[in-house]
């Protein structure tokens, strides 16, 4: 299936690792270019030139109000305009609601709340019809997460954010999606599984849970997003896609 991503432009951010990374990979495999983000200088340009002469890797910090703008002029600089963007952040800090502080959910907000607002409005300003704007989010969208207090507070809403903006901009013809991944084999789930002090037995454990009785590849999610920001998802806006094994109990 040709998904008509051949020379189309995407700015991906947190894409130095994990989903954001598996995300990039997928549209340039399929003939996607893409801006790619990380924090450190080093590591996204290492990234890109491993990604390909399809890719250039930027440093940026989604809680600066200037990353946005930023990556909109790179895009334009390097590939001659955009086509989307995927905002992925890293995940925020884990504990339970008395663990966590006021600096902590502050930080958090800036960067996977608010950060995420600013640059998808910035996107959407500047979009042709036919753009797309992605969110990686997650399951704890639809069902809260124990032990992961922040995220259960801030991705709903950052879902809600995602449909209202759908209808905003949907008539001239820009979508908005989601995406709700679950156990995906990445670095941080690894790291959440370590927390229980026995990281292989919380896998088990985990991995028993769901339906189909194993976690996800980053492939499997990079191929999922690279469809939904993709030309064949044309007729598809304001969802929020679950990758995750079957994973969620609601329907």
């Amino acid at each position: 299936m040709d998904l008509g991503l051949k020379d189309r432009v995407y700015i991906v951010t947190g894409a130095t690792r994990g989903l954001g990374l598996a995300a990039a990979r997928e549209l340039i495999a399929d003939g996607a270019k893409a801006v790619i983000t990380g924090r450190d200088a080093e590591t996204a340009a290492a990234v890109a030139a491993d990604l390909g002469p399809n890719a250039v890797g930027v440093a940026a910090d989604n809680a600066d109000p200037e990353t946005a703008a930023r990556l909109v002029a790179t895009a334009r600089e390097r590939f001659g305009g955009f086509d989307g963007v995927l905002i992925s952040v890293g995940g925020p800090p884990a504990g339970l609601t008395a663990d966590i502080t006021d600096a902590q959910w502050q930080a958090a907000f800036d960067s996977v709340f608010l950060g995420a607002v600013r640059f998808a409005r910035t996107a959407a300003e500047q979009l042709p019809s036919g753009g797309v704007i992605g969110f990686v989010l997650s399951g704890s969208v639809r069902e809260p997460i124990p032990g992961l207090t922040v995220s259960n507070g801030l991705r709903p809403g950052l879902a809600g954010f995602a449909k209202s903006l759908s209808l905003e901009v949907g008539p001239r013809g820009i979508r908005v999606v989601g995406l709700l991944p679950a156990r995906i084999d990445t670095d941080r789930v690894r790291e959440l599984d370590a927390l229980s002090g026995d990281a292989e037995a919380s896998r088990e454990r985990n991995a028993a849970a769901i339906p189909l009785r194993r976690y996800g590849t980053p492939e499997e999610f990079g191929k999922a997003a690279a469809f939904v920001l993709s030309p064949a998802a044309s007729y598809l806006t304001g969802l929020m896609l679950p990758v995750d094994g079957g994973a969620l109990h609601n329907l």
